[in-house]
């Protein structure tokens, strides 16, 4: 049987590259940045005023002035207004250019305004207060957002700075969500007493699209020969299949030979883990579709699509498989078969600011609505049966 070690190796072999895309960059959320951003300009690209209140020259408080004019008020976005004489000042606005005769800010809490002059309160004023001067953050030309890094907020925000309305991002495969089974019935069906709704490709879609992949849906009966003429259209249009159910023993489990007739080859079969022990992956040519078969149960398809095909993933986008994490047991916990155990766990930090993972233990892999009132897989090692509190593992956060 296949170790999870050997199956994370074989299923991050088959690394892809499915191109680049451009996006207009508010749609850009959550996609691999593909290029380097650069400003076009200085940032900020004049000296900007950073506190509302009036704008002057600090050679004048040196001198002893401390009542001032007021020539003009001056907005953000209005054109610099210049002063004349010493005693003169300008009113004026956070975001505002700071004309070129003056050199301080001094905010209106430190100000008393009468009569269109304006008298300082404090003593306590440095000259260049409340600027954020030209270039400081970014000259015209330099690196502002490195390509490989997700289109986060902040890069959207700097794209919007630059005006770099379009960003060239990677593409995300073409998926196919795949389930099987007389038993399941669509969602707005009454089943009968011996049928089930189907959830496991909903479920699957729903964490996709999390990741910027709108996946589509099939479901395909009980039916070896139209079982192997829908997997075989699918090999041929998508770049993934994710399979859930139909890959064990069962007489009607008709997906594992409908791969093998139509060329598939299967790479592992089976990994030494629970839940999800009859995981099948496997390859449609060199650089064909690649196939995750996952077990039918939901806890196990769950935890396989994050445990294998989310890290496979961000492999192909160059990103970090997983953001590695690590939680302290919250008690003891026995595992006897000699199989890598993924316990439910739900997470809390103490006033060490280690992370705590408490196991809630539920009916096995067929129950999912565990799943409601967990947040992470804790990866208990296979060498072992007894799980100490306070010992450190890997966790798998499936909340991100």
């Amino acid at each position: 049987m296949t170790t999870v070690a050997e199956a994370e190796k074989l299923v991050l072999s088959q690394i892809r590259d499915y191109g680049i895309q451009l996006l207009p960059f508010e749609q850009a959320l959550g996609y691999v940045l593909a290029e380097d951003l650069k400003a076009d300009r200085d940032l900020p690209p004049f000296n900007r005023v950073t506190m509302d209140g009036i704008a002057l020259k600090y050679s004048a408080i040196k001198n002893g002035i401390d009542t001032f004019r007021i020539k003009a008020t001056q907005a953000a976005g209005d054109e610099p207004v210049n002063i004349e004489q010493e005693d003169e000042c300008i009113e004026i606005m956070t975001g505002a250019v700071l004309p070129a005769s003056v050199d301080t800010v001094v905010r209106y809490e430190d100000v008393k305004i009468d009569q269109r002059q304006a008298t300082l309160l404090s003593a306590e004023i440095k000259q260049g207060q409340n600027l954020h001067l030209k270039g400081v953050d970014k000259k015209q030309g330099d690196l502002v957002a490195k390509g490989g890094v997700v289109v986060s907020p902040v890069i959207i925000s700097l794209a919007a700075s630059i005006g770099k309305t379009h960003l060239l991002v990677k593409k995300m495969p073409r998926v196919m969500i795949i389930s099987s089974g007389d038993e399941l019935v669509d969602g707005d069906q009454t089943p009968s007493p011996y049928q089930i709704r189907k959830s496991n490709s909903y479920t699957v879609k729903a964490v996709l699209k999390k990741h910027n992949i709108d996946a589509d849906i099939l479901h395909i009966p009980d039916d070896p020969a139209i079982t192997k003429e829908k997997i075989q259209h699918c090999l041929k249009n998508y770049d993934v299949l994710l399979l859930s159910g139909g890959i064990s023993m069962g007489k009607f489990d008709y997906i594992p030979q409908a791969l093998e007739d139509l060329g598939v080859e299967k790479l592992f079969h089976k990994v030494a883990q629970r839940p999800g022990k009859p995981f099948w992956f496997g390859r449609y040519g060199d650089e064909g579709a690649l196939v995750f078969a996952f077990p039918g149960n939901p806890v196990a398809t769950f935890m396989c699509l994050h445990r294998y095909f989310l890290t496979w993933l961000n492999t192909t986008l160059s990103l970090p498989s997983k953001k590695v994490t690590y939680a302290a047991l919250g008690r003891d916990f026995t595992f006897k078969p000699e199989l890598q155990y993924y316990l439910q766990v739900t997470l809390q930090s103490n006033e060490q600011a280690q992370l705590i993972a408490m196991p809630v233990e539920g009916n096995g892999s067929g129950d999912f609505a565990n799943l409601a009132g967990t947040e992470a897989f804790l990866e208990l090692p296979l060498e072992r049966s007894e799980f100490k509190k306070g010992e450190v593992f890997i966790c798998w956060d499936y909340t991100d």
